[in-house]
């Protein structure tokens, strides 16, 4: 029987106590570790830039001088500005537009010409079925002179922030309306 033990132990190969990494292997980890790292680069790069506008500080609200108050009436008027829009790394200056009027107390106010609807333009006493309304041409949406809607849009008209100084009228951001 000792015979036969010696000659298992002697056909199983000897495990040896610390196992060493071959030159091939070395090269393998070292070369697949400095390709991973250099293919990483230009991801976390890309990545930065697409998230770095999300990443900067908002501007805020940023008011442009847009009429003289003594030109607004209670009589719905548009006026159109230039405003700077920032849109991730681009920037311009379009034009938009604000029906502009002042409410039974002599406050300014000013509704966006964009309907809730489909986001079509609307526009002030513009069809005969509707006197002193808002009307939208695209699927006959209308809305009363403070923004509410009164049929087809499920949504008032948005206002602008307004702001009164030194004789001008001055518009921020679009809000939602808080008129009806």
């Amino acid at each position: 029987m000792s015979d036969e033990m010696n000659q298992e132990q002697q056909l199983q190969p000897k495990r040896p106590g610390k196992r060493e990494m071959s030159r091939r292997q070395f090269l393998s980890y070292t070369l697949g570790g400095t390709g991973a790292f250099m293919m990483s680069l230009p991801l976390i790069f890309n990545l930065r830039f697409a998230v770095d506008p999300l990443l900067q500080k908002g501007g805020g609200s940023e008011f442009v001088k847009v009429v003289e108050e003594s030109k607004i009436t209670s009589e719905p008027q548009v006026f159109k500005f230039d405003k700077e829009v920032i849109d991730g790394w681009y920037r311009s200056r379009p034009t938009f537009e604000a029906w502009i009027s002042r409410d039974e107390n002599g406050e300014i106010f000013a509704l966006s010409p964009i309907c809730k609807h489909l986001g079509c333009t609307v526009n002030w006493n513009s069809h005969s079925s509707y006197p002193n309304e808002y009307y939208c041409p695209c699927h006959g949406a209308h809305y009363t002179k403070d923004g509410k809607a009164l049929a087809v849009s499920p949504l008032p008209l948005d206002e602008y922030e307004v702001k009164v100084e030194n004789g001008y009228v001055y518009l921020g951001n679009v809000i939602p309306n808080t008129r009806v």
